[in-house]
């Protein structure tokens, strides 16, 4: 049995694996397939196959499986949903309708959204029917968010947006926005709302961002005269802040535990370096520095888990992520970077292909992981920002004056 859990909670992983062995398309689990999915996000991919994987979870709820039903969720307590997600990571068995939808604006709609925002949006979402961005980050307002200035007037039945937003990842593909607006230019934190834009609305332009492996995951967005209804700002006007927090640590929930791993190799780390490094006469791994690094990355890669697991426990009732997510964020974010800066390191030159027929596929995607995962760190908020959190909501520290 697993750490943390009980015979009833084992017992329904049981049942959501014997679900997944029955419902999910054995043509989805090549290795291609895998890779289609996570490569087009937040995109999803065609074909029959997909379209009735989708179909069978969206009946069941399971795309969302917290969510009330009323919205289209699964209605289950959150152990069980989590249990739920986790068991599609680690059969292969990917969420279908997975997106910034579910885990960033749907959670934060339950909290603050009104009954006819959610009526409007989560059921769409948890269909899988409507793809969401995030207008957040500006030129000169990325960990300083509170100092953007896109500002949204009041035209009396709706507001006027223009400005800027950068970084927005699946913005090229997205139907909405969800948007922080300053629509009190004489205060900093306490004059953002946080608004719903329809992507398709005139004024609205998308400049892709090309990144060195020539992909545009993230886009610039710029607001020209864009009107919004009045009804699409979510809480009270100049209130967007206290929203755009909490939404930002429903993003470091799904970071922390949702997100897949992008090295291309999971095994155990001891065992691929024993491959490409050798062992001693004793069968351990035959550089003793490097096999005190090892040692060490793997004790911090249990404290992780030990951590996380923690995590989960003081949600049991029903409660959603709290600042400990900023805890978790730099540790994930750490060990993850340390285990491919070590992979990279024990595979030599092995470790630093780009693309050839002289390396492994597992060799070529432990590379790619190296350099992307270097983001881990910034994006969902830097390190530094988290560390500002832990220290004023967890530790009760406060700025010298």
């Amino acid at each position: 049995m697993l750490e943390g859990t009980t015979p009833e909670l084992e017992a329904f992983r049981s049942e959501v694996r014997a679900w997944i062995g029955e419902n999910f398309p054995p043509e989805l689990c090549a290795a291609e397939k895998q890779d289609e999915y996570y490569q087009l996000m937040p995109r999803y991919p065609e074909g029959p196959d997909f379209a009735r994987w989708k179909e069978r979870v969206v009946e069941k709820g399971w795309g969302t499986p917290g969510w009330p039903t009323t919205y289209g969720g699964g209605g289950l307590p959150t152990e069980q949903a989590r249990i739920v997600l986790q068991e599609f990571v680690g059969n292969g068995a990917y969420n279908p309708v997975q997106g910034m939808g579910t885990s960033l604006l749907g959670p934060t709609l339950l909290e603050y959204g009104n009954d006819e925002q959610k009526a409007t949006h989560l059921p769409r979402i948890s269909r899988g029917e409507v793809r969401w961005c995030q207008g957040y980050s500006e030129p000169g307002s990325g960990s300083d968010l509170a100092s953007l200035q896109t500002k949204a007037e009041d035209k009396g039945d709706h507001y006027l947006v223009n400005g800027q937003k950068i970084w927005t990842s699946g913005s090229l593909w997205a139907h909405w926005i969800f948007c922080l607006v300053r629509t009190d230019p004489t205060v900093k934190h306490d004059g953002i709302s946080f608004l719903l834009i329809d992507m398709s609305t005139p004024g609205i332009e998308v400049r892709p961002i090309e990144i060195i492996s020539g992909q545009s995951p993230f886009s610039e967005v710029f607001f020209t005269d864009v009107v919004v209804p009045k009804e699409n700002l979510v809480g009270k006007l100049n209130a967007g802040w206290t929203i755009a927090k909490r939404l930002l640590q429903f993003e470091r929930d799904a970071t922390n535990n949702n997100r897949r791993q992008l090295a291309g190799d999971q095994r155990p780390i001891d065992e691929i370096a024993k491959e490409y490094v050798g062992v001693d006469e004793e069968g351990r791994i035959a550089d003793p520095d490097l096999r005190m690094r090892i040692i060490r990355h793997m004790m911090a890669y249990k404290n992780l888990t030990l951590l996380q697991q923690r995590m989960l426990e003081e949600t049991k009732a029903g409660q959603g992520p709290s600042a400990a997510t900023s805890v978790v964020k730099n540790a994930r974010a750490h060990t993850q970077q340390e285990r491919e800066e070590l992979l990279i390191e024990i595979m030599g030159y092995q470790g630093l292909g780009w693309t050839g027929d002289g390396f492994k596929d597992m060799e070529l995607e432990t590379t790619r992981a190296f350099l992307s995962n270097k983001a881990m760190s910034i994006y969902s908020g830097t390190s530094e920002v988290q560390w500002n959190i832990v220290a004023k909501r967890i530790l009760g520290l406060r700025d010298h004056q």
